[in-house]
């Protein structure tokens, strides 16, 4: 006999932020912006209850702990993940492999856009397994990647 429950997704979206980005408002702001972490953490809150979402917002500087939380987002039935991996948006194997690994939709964040930079940032590793990348709007690519999530 098969179980045709259907499957109740949760209403959470995992916000996974990568090295250095603790130091937001305060690193490069002429790239970055002058916004916090805390700032885009309660800009998310807010529009996420209009939408009827909830945000579960994280920071490490640890590959592994990325990873970790990918597999989470899977096992935990997350909605979708918005992923700024910082740095090891270029470099890292295991993130591109995690998100290939999980059935959970991953949007690739950025608050710069990589392509006007420095060409080693071109290659966005995350960006050849995340379902879509939203960059280069500040904070706003944040909310704007929200927005697309919300669709799921």
């Amino acid at each position: 006999m098969t179980d045709t429950t259907p499957k109740i997704v949760s209403q959470t979206i995992f916000v996974l932020n990568g090295p250095n980005l603790n130091l937001l408002g305060v690193r490069e702001p002429e790239v970055y912006g002058h916004d916090t972490l805390d700032d885009i953490a309660n800009m998310l809150d807010d529009r996420a209850r209009e939408l009827g979402l909830e945000i579960d917002l994280r920071q490490s500087n640890h590959e592994g702990h990325l990873v970790d939380w990918l597999h989470e987002a899977q096992a935990r039935d997350i909605k979708a993940v918005l992923l700024n991996a910082g740095g090891f948006t270029h470099t890292s194997v295991a993130l591109h492999d995690a998100i290939k690994g999980v059935k959970t939709p991953v949007i690739e964040v950025h608050l710069s856009n990589p392509h006007a930079r420095e060409d080693f940032r071109h290659i966005s590793l995350v960006g050849q397994a995340a379902r879509g990348t939203i960059s280069g709007f500040g904070a706003l690519s944040y909310t704007l990647a929200l927005e697309a999530a919300a669709r799921f």
